[in-house]
């Protein structure tokens, strides 16, 4: 009886243990990625504006905001953490569901692994709370680094996405940073601390 009761005990520690780490690492294949943006926001700004990074479920509809900063002479500086999105906002990352900026067919995706998209609204924060409410409107934000598109994935463990005209884009597990450039051909840079984003607030 005492052998079963301690079998049970540890048990439930390594259980416990597991869940707390959850948060914070993928899949026991180390800790996942945070991301570091900063720079300018454009057009009509509402008083106390926030800029904010929500991660969208698959209709494009923001369903958490992860991050948020208020706006500063223009300015902005947002830390998106190293967390898991929430469950609604996780799909399988594969070939025909993958619409993002400079993807033409044919698509391939090597590495199974969930993935979500983070984008960027800007709201009033009419009560100073520091986050949004549910009556505070959102604007959505147009990312850009010079001529290139700024993209946010995340990916819950390594990953590669192969497309036409040289689209290459390497996924580390975590929150990445993914700057797609379309010309005659597609490159692809990625960082975790990305300086001089315009996000350009749209109507």
């Amino acid at each position: 009886m005492n052998k079963t009761l301690l079998a049970l005990l540890l048990a439930a520690a390594t259980s416990l243990s597991g869940a707390q780490t959850t948060g914070t690492q993928s899949n026991g294949t180390g800790v996942l990625a945070g991301l570091a943006l900063s720079g300018t926001v454009s057009g009509a700004l509402p008083a106390r504006a926030r800029v904010g990074g929500f991660a969208i479920d698959s209709s494009g509809a923001p369903v958490a905001e992860l991050s948020s900063v208020p706006v500063n002479g223009g300015r902005f500086a947002l830390e998106i953490p190293s967390v898991l999105p929430p469950q609604r906002a996780l799909s399988q990352l594969r070939a025909d569901t993958i619409f993002w900026p400079g993807v033409l067919e044919p698509v391939s995706v090597t590495g199974q692994v969930s993935a979500a998209e983070l984008r960027f609204y800007v709201y009033q924060d009419g009560n100073g709370n520091g986050r949004r409410d549910d009556t505070e409107m959102l604007q959505e934000a147009a990312p850009f680094v010079g001529k290139a598109v700024l993209f946010v994935s995340f990916a819950s463990g390594a990953a590669q996405v192969n497309a036409a005209r040289g689209f290459q884009a390497n996924l580390k597990a975590g929150w990445n940073g993914l700057l797609i450039e379309v010309g005659r051909a597609v490159k692809v840079t990625s960082s975790s601390r990305i300086t001089d984003v315009s996000l350009n607030v749209q109507r």
